[in-house]
């Protein structure tokens, strides 16, 4: 690694229970945006794994991403994505 300590979301200072927190949110608003009608625990897991994989893309575009409201939009973003992803693995529009 590079030296650094990283927490939940590949992120400093992000930690397992601000990571639940983020995850819920972004997991949300995702929800809130695509139109998809899942449960709460659904919106923690999608909000985690977008909350990865926007974190993943800003960093290949060298956008940092550090505090509350980046990881939150960063989250978010990743969380949109991987539910068209899935929309389109599964072939539906809606769930």
């Amino acid at each position: 690694m590079d030296g650094h300590v990283y927490g939940a979301l590949g992120q400093p200072g992000v930690g397992l229970v601000m990571a639940i927190i983020i995850g819920a949110i972004a997991g949300w608003l995702a929800e809130q945006f695509t139109s998809a009608n899942m449960g709460l625990f659904a919106n923690i897991v999608l909000g985690i794994i977008g909350g990865v994989v926007g974190n993943f893309l800003a960093a290949q575009f060298h956008i940092p991403i550090f505090g509350f409201w980046r990881n939150l939009i960063s989250a978010t973003i990743g969380a949109v994505i991987v539910i068209t992803i899935v929309r389109a693995v599964r072939g539906q529009r809606s769930y």
